[in-house]
């Protein structure tokens, strides 16, 4: 596989090329190739954990003002699939893939996850390959700067009307909230709530009023949706 092309596009010199086809190859290519051993679920495995400790980086940093439930928010906006998928696209990835031709013909919906998920794998094998600051350089030069679309287009403000309109149109169904405990002083109280779809428990999540709680709950149930 010739990467050069890429190497090029993010400035980077790989070492070890047989970690960057593994990162491109989904579990599905091996059926229909003997010879091929290795998918790409353990670099995204890791490369998930590179790109959420790398953003949180960030966030942290370039909002000192921001409340934990908003930082998160915008956390799950950055880290979704369809965001990684667009990135993917940009960088050219889909000249890269291997996978079945089952999956190669797949909708391209379920395209966008395969390529999400190797942008996940392609960040564990740079991480492998090279260090934490060429990794963290990559993520910070492609996927950080979306940032600005995404306060521009304000996706993270209404967690709970966004997460909603996502389980009614594929649920039919419109999720409720629990407050599950509350602690602490009168003065100082922290609810925990969770999110219910139906009976199920999607997510739970801590603030110092039911409405941030439920917010940061609606939040995290999004990032559990672009799993």
């Amino acid at each position: 596989m010739d990467f050069s092309k890429l190497e090029k596009t993010i400035g980077v010199k790989f070492k070890d090329k047989k970690l960057y086809e593994q990162a491109f190859t989904h579990r599905s290519y091996l059926n229909e190739n003997s010879e091929v051993n290795a998918h790409n679920e353990r670099l995204e495995f890791l490369g998930d954990a590179v790109i959420e400790l790398a953003v949180t980086d960030f966030l942290y940093k370039k909002y000192p003002n921001k409340p934990e439930g908003e930082l998160t928010a915008l956390r799950a906006a950055l880290v979704r699939r369809h965001t990684l998928g667009e990135i993917g696209q940009k960088l050219g990835f889909n000249d890269y893939l291997r996978m079945s031709k089952g999956e190669s013909g797949n909708t391209a919906k379920a395209r966008a996850i395969i390529l999400s998920n190797a942008v996940e794998a392609f960040v564990g094998a740079l991480y492998l390959d090279q260090d934490i600051k060429t990794t963290t350089d990559f993520i910070n030069k492609f996927i950080n700067p979306r940032i600005k679309d995404i306060v521009r287009s304000a996706y993270h403000i209404d967690a709970k009307s966004h997460f909603q309109e996502i389980i009614q149109e594929r649920d039919g169904i419109t999720p409720h909230y629990k407050v599950e405990k509350s602690f602490g002083p009168d003065h100082n109280r922290t609810f925990e709530v969770g999110v219910y779809v139906g009976e199920k428990l999607v997510a739970k999540a801590e603030g110092s009023s039911k409405h941030e709680a439920e917010t940061n709950a609606a939040s995290k149930a999004l990032a559990e949706l672009e799993k």
